[in-house]
Order: C-alpha cells, then structure tokens, then sequence
C-alpha cells in the first residue's frame, strides 16, 4: 500500500536516488509544531495517504496555517472537509482553493489520475443523501481512484437499483449510502462480489433518530461483507475504501 517508501527505496536500488538522499528524506522532521496544531509530516511515508484537514471546530485561520505548512512540505493535493462557505472565502484568498460547497469540501491542488485495481462505486437510497456520498467520492477521487455515482436508487424503486447491475457487479468497491431505515446496503451485499461499505445517513423523519435506525439496520445486515461506518461519515468510507482499492497496488507478486 505504501508506494511513498517502496518508490524511495526502488530508487537507492536502482541507484536514481543516493542513500544520502533517501536518508535525508526519511530523517525530515516528522511534524511541524504550529502552536494550535501538530502538522503530521510522515503521514504520507507511513501509511500512504497524507493528513486531511477537518475542517468543522477550526477557525478559518487555523485552516488556513495548516494548509499553509502541507504546501510549504510539498503536500498536493490537500483536502479539506467539514469545510464552511465562510471558511472557505478565507481560505480561498490565501491559496488556490476549489470549494465544494454540496459536499462541505475544500480541494488544493488538482485531482490526481486514477491508479486503484479498479473502479470505486458510491450509491445513495436518495437524493437527500447526496452531500454525504459528495464527500465521499471527491475523497475517493482524491486518494486516486476512479468513482462512478450511482444516485437515486433506493430500494423504493428497486428496480432502478437493478438497472445499475453492470456497475455494481464490475466494482472493486461499494460505498452503499442511505438514510431512513438503511436498506439499501443490504441488498447491494446481497448482488455484489465486493467488499461493501454502508455509510447511514441522518436523513429521515422523527424514528430514524437522526440516523440511528438506519446505523443499527446496517449493523445488523444480513448480507455478507458489508462494514459500516459512522453516521454521515462519508470521508471515512471514501478512505476506507481508497485504501481497499489500492490493496495490491506497488506490490510484488
């Protein structure tokens, strides 16, 4: 998984790259010390995937000095989430920003070219769940995968759930994403031959308690290989799902 190392040590291999060079990358100071935060340098080398700013409970200042040291260290791209459309006005006249406001996202710097095993699929049980599978799939996206989005197909019309069976049955990944009484990741797992990723939302009315009803739903799914994540978690399963689709990738057979 972690082609940051192996393409630096390939490369004292191959002798592009000095082992003083290597040396001095690996030594580099594992975190930046910036008084209201700890800027994690060594994410990337450790575990594949650079630190990802969450943006809810900083001020607009704080996320910005943050993104300021991941581009002073060479981080791109960087993405934001939880991202308000005040924070982001702040940070868009510092930098480079690219706001997503359905999804709560701030993105710097482009969007890389896909390199996962294969395709990652995000579906939703409605439109209302729309800016939970946003910031899911711009995370997915981000990390270097190729997303398809299948939107509206809840099981109140399982047919058109049904009209979708090439993608979900041609997918690496399923993040399966619905509020109400959290059906839909059920009956994907009960179509798919891949690893599914239920996100429950907190959309519905009064018994869905805020998304509850539709947590214990997945957590009691029927259908094998199904995992759930948080409520409205929609970056931990594009995460989770980037790294799944990356499992072999920069692996020797």
């Amino acid at each position: 998984m972690n082609t940051e190392i192996r393409t630096l040590l390939e490369g004292v291999s191959n002798g592009s790259v000095s082992v003083d060079d290597a040396m001095l990358e690996l030594k580099k100071q594992p975190f930046e010390d910036i008084g209201y935060a700890k800027v994690d340098m060594h994410r990337k080398l450790r575990q594949g995937t650079a630190e990802v700013i969450y943006g809810a409970g900083k001020t607009p200042e704080q996320i910005a000095g943050i993104a300021e040291v991941m581009q002073k260290n060479g981080q791109s791209p960087i993405l934001i989430t939880r991202l308000s459309e005040e924070a982001a006005a702040f940070v868009g006249r510092t930098c480079s920003l690219n706001y997503h406001k359905e999804a709560r996202c701030g993105i710097i710097g482009g969007i890389p070219a896909p390199d996962g095993i294969g395709r990652i699929v995000v579906a939703t049980g409605g439109t209302s769940d729309i800016p939970v599978a946003e910031e899911a799939a711009l995370t997915a996206e981000i990390l270097g995968n190729e997303v398809v989005r299948l939107y509206d197909v809840g099981v109140a019309g399982l047919h058109m759930t049904l009209a979708h069976l090439d993608d979900i049955m041609s997918a690496s990944v399923i993040i399966a994403i619905a509020g109400m009484e959290g059906a839909l990741a059920s009956v994907i797992g009960g179509l798919a031959d891949c690893p599914v990723i239920a996100v429950p939302t907190s959309v519905g009315y009064g018994a869905s308690f805020g998304g509850l009803s539709a947590l214990l739903s997945m957590l009691n799914s029927c259908a094998s290989g199904v995992s759930v994540v948080n409520i409205d978690n929609g970056f931990g399963a594009g995460y989770l799902a980037n790294r799944i689709n990356h499992m072999n990738v920069g692996r020797e057979k």
